[in-house]
């Protein structure tokens, strides 16, 4: 094979690993937002059970404790305004398939101002006996807005 044509296939590869990640991240954040406003207890079953949230700069690890926190969160309406990702190298995360995943948008809890925010989350695949589940590894969320209140 001529290195043309391993580049070629390498660049497709690389392109079907793309598209496949995008796919898997649209279909995730509309379950997550979806699960936020209308199902908050069923949230923490998106999380790994060692998952890290950042939360405006303020650090939640482990299912029980994200649960305490979710729990504490007033009702919330989020729109997503922008959505992209991109995979993450195997050699970065002990060749687990991971996808990093940028949202930005609006979210108005319940009986204050609307606020601009912007969420990353890293979503590691999880193999089960009959398919692969996108699970929460971290999570890191921030108020655009903050400043101005």
């Amino acid at each position: 094979m001529t290195k043309a044509v391993v580049s070629a296939r390498h660049h497709e590869d690389f392109k079907t690993y793309v598209d496949q990640a995008c796919r898997a991240a649209e279909e995730f954040i509309s379950i997550y937002y979806e699960t936020m406003d209308k199902r908050r207890h069923a949230l923490i079953r998106l999380y790994m059970d060692e998952a890290t949230l950042l939360w405006n700069g303020n650090a939640v690890t482990g299912l029980e404790a994200l649960a305490n926190f979710f729990e504490t969160l007033p009702s919330s309406e989020f729109q997503i305004n922008m959505l992209d990702c991109q995979p993450v190298h195997e050699q970065a995360t002990q060749s687990k398939t991971t996808v990093l995943v940028v949202t930005s948008g609006a979210v108005k809890f319940d009986g204050n101002k609307q606020h601009f925010f912007n969420q990353n989350f890293l979503l590691t695949a999880q193999k089960t006996p009959h398919n692969i589940v996108w699970k929460i590894a971290s999570d890191c969320f921030r108020f655009q807005d903050w400043a101005s209140n």
